[in-house]
């Protein structure tokens, strides 16, 4: 059976998680006490340092697993070279290097691409999906898509085939079932090595809003029972066919995604840490220096 990691998108974002006057290069050491899996967000924005890399790698537990989001300029997101990009087959290299710490440390889990709304299910498309893929040949890579043409009717099976035969993981996603800019609900194994399941949030309402913080965008914390309907596809669809199965919250406002993380950990079964009234692990008591007696 599959080894289950749950964690959350990103660990810098949850504020209400970390004990006050927690210094910000600590947060990721605190996260790895209740969390193995941590998505990377930050890269999907700009290309960053090997060093922080090798930070990240060096301040968490040897079982903890990074997987890294794609620079936005592979996945199509940039619409026009931004300056100094104008060679996208340098940008792959230079992220390709950027992440080479965590797969030195034996803890680079999946690169994560997510292809934007208006990524379709076309020819192009999936010959650009296959070239990312052969770019990384050597890692796991994942594809998320989030456009319906990719999963409707007989194109569902087809892109499932499509992820096979280039031995890409899909990653299947919760999210608002609202227009073209989402994805429904499909569970499927396509790399018997990982799968990847990404909790977005429910919220209509914020799907399509623009020029916001992903906060305001994801703002929705899942009830347990909302939660719940997951198990079984875990459990039955899942777990048995993976060698390990990646549960990602992405609700990242105040503390949600830490909150429904546990929730998750809990309904399957999994150690988790004891909690406090906010529904977050209660923070370690603070170190008392013992009192010097005096004699006069």
């Amino acid at each position: 059976m599959a080894r289950i990691r749950v964690g959350t998108c990103a660990w810098s974002d949850h504020e209400e998680y970390y004990p006050k006057g927690l210094p910000p290069q600590e947060r990721l050491s605190y996260y790895a006490r209740h969390f193995s899996l941590v998505e990377v967000d930050s890269t999907f924005y700009r290309l960053q340092p090997a060093r922080w890399f090798a930070g990240w790698a060096a301040r968490t537990p040897p079982d903890f697993r990074f997987n890294v989001k794609a620079y936005g300029a592979m996945t199509r997101h940039h619409r026009e070279p931004r300056p100094g990009e104008e060679n996208l087959l340098e940008v792959f290299k230079r992220f390709a290097e950027s992440v080479e710490p965590l797969r030195e440390a034996g803890k680079l889990g999946a690169l994560h691409f997510q292809f934007p709304p208006w990524f379709t299910c076309s020819k192009a498309s999936r010959e650009w999906v296959q070239f990312c893929r052969e770019f990384f040949a050597d890692q796991l890579v994942a594809v998320e898509f989030r456009h319906t043409s990719w999963f409707a009717g007989q194109n569902r099976e087809e892109t499932l085939a499509f992820l096979r035969d280039i031995r890409a993981v899909h990653v299947a996603c919760d999210a608002p079932q609202v227009g073209s800019g989402t994805v429904p609900r499909v569970v499927a194994v396509t790399d018997p090595r990982l799968a990847i399941v990404r909790f977005h949030g429910r919220n209509a309402r914020t799907w399509y809003i623009k020029g916001t913080t992903s906060a305001q965008r994801f703002d929705y914390l899942y009830s347990r029972q909302e939660l719940a309907e997951w198990l079984d596809p875990v459990r039955q669809e899942l777990e048995p066919n993976v060698d390990e199965v990646h549960l990602l919250m992405n609700n990242n406002r105040a503390n949600y995604a830490v909150r429904n993380a546990l929730d998750l950990m809990e309904l399957l079964g999994l150690p988790t840490p004891e909690r406090d009234e906010r529904g977050v692990p209660v923070p370690p008591a603070k170190e008392q220096r013992p009192h010097q007696l005096r004699l006069f």
